[in-house]
């Protein structure tokens, strides 16, 4: 039987998430795909769509808001999807076939929507800001969109960790190599991050006596006309990268990434090893003075990254670690996030 045909329709507790084509997630490993489980444990109509599908329209006169095609505002091309529910064992989630179903896509506007979820994965290019502006006119029309748009283009997921400088590793965020290459000597061993970069893609090493530093550091800025990060690097990584992950500023779980295979970066999609972990008290420390501001500026769920007690970036597009947290941890992170959904 068909989904359409068994009353998936958008209504007061339909969930939509903006994310990449569903057929390109992995459903081991996606947060986005966990939390679509959770939103349908609970009983929400769970429904999605790419940026590509969003739009906005003005029907002039006598437009009936969202009762037709001819309504204003923001709109989207969205599908209905029922997912099959998945198993945690030792090494991963055990993954049906199909793991999906997609219902008939259907033209509604975003006020058909109790929540729009923007889990869209970076780059933060055009395309992603553009569909940020569209899911502001929905959020003026008193759709909660999570995380808020206007704060997904504020906080770059590099330089937003810099409000919170005194808690960071030394750091230097410029685009001249003599300001680079003098910060790399007086650390002897840096880490340059692409403030665009997710993942841990285009993180590399250096130290002051890598031969060719300054033809790098000419690499990594695109001749200076790109700003990078520089980080002084942190031995404690050999111990693990741990992935916070807040909900409504409080954290819920976290999984430690370990380097692996001769990497210095311990991110999961480059093979980093995930671990059980519990929070030290500086983690606590750093959790509670971010609070505040993720939740005045409509950061719901939020993923930070901590090195040996000091804070690495603020993930705020799709943060990803719940299947980790989940499995390991036995926190069912996903369903605590949609109770504290309803709670607000």
């Amino acid at each position: 039987m068909s989904l359409s045909s068994q009353g998936f329709a958008p209504g007061e507790r339909a969930q939509l998430f903006v994310i990449d084509p569903i057929t390109r997630l992995n459903p081991a490993k996606d947060s986005s795909v966990a939390l679509m489980q959770a939103a349908q444990r609970a009983g929400h109509p769970v429904w999605v769509a790419t940026p590509a599908d969003l739009s906005a329209r003005e029907g002039g006169p006598g437009a009936q808001g969202q009762g037709g095609t001819e309504g204003h505002g923001a709109w989207v091309l969205a599908q209905p999807v029922r997912l099959a529910p998945m198993e945690a064992l030792t090494d991963g989630w055990s993954v049906p076939t199909p793991w999906f179903e997609l219902g008939e896509a259907r033209q509604l506007p975003l006020v058909a929507f109790a929540h729009v979820w923007m889990r869209k994965d970076p780059p933060v290019d055009e395309a992603y800001l553009y569909a940020t502006h569209l899911l502001d006119l929905a959020e003026r029309q008193g759709v909660r969109v999570l995380n808020r748009p206007a704060s997904l283009r504020a906080w770059n997921e590099k330089l937003s960790a810099l409000r919170w400088s005194h808690l960071m590793a030394p750091t230097l965020v410029a685009s001249r190599v003599d300001q680079l290459a003098t910060f790399t000597a007086q650390h002897g061993e840096v880490v340059l991050k692409p403030l665009g970069g997710r993942a841990g893609q285009g993180v590399v090493f250096a130290a002051a006596a890598t031969p060719g530093l300054r033809a790098l550091l000419e690499l990594v800025t695109a001749l200076e006309t790109l700003p990078v990060m520089v980080q002084a690097f942190l031995p404690g990584v050999k111990a693990g990268d741990k992935r916070i992950l807040l909900v409504d500023g409080e954290p819920l779980g976290a999984v430690n990434r370990i380097p692996s295979g001769g990497e210095f970066r311990s991110n999961l999609a480059v093979g980093g090893a995930p671990q059980a972990t519990e929070l030290t008290d500086q983690e606590r420390r750093i959790c509670r003075e971010l609070a505040p501001a993720l939740r005045d500026e409509g950061l719901f769920f939020v993923g930070i990254d901590v090195i040996d007690g000091r804070l690495s970036e603020i993930n705020v597009t799709s943060p990803t670690g719940i299947r980790e947290v989940e499995r390991l941890g036995g926190i069912p992170l996903a369903d605590l996030t949609l109770e504290r959904l309803a709670q607000g």
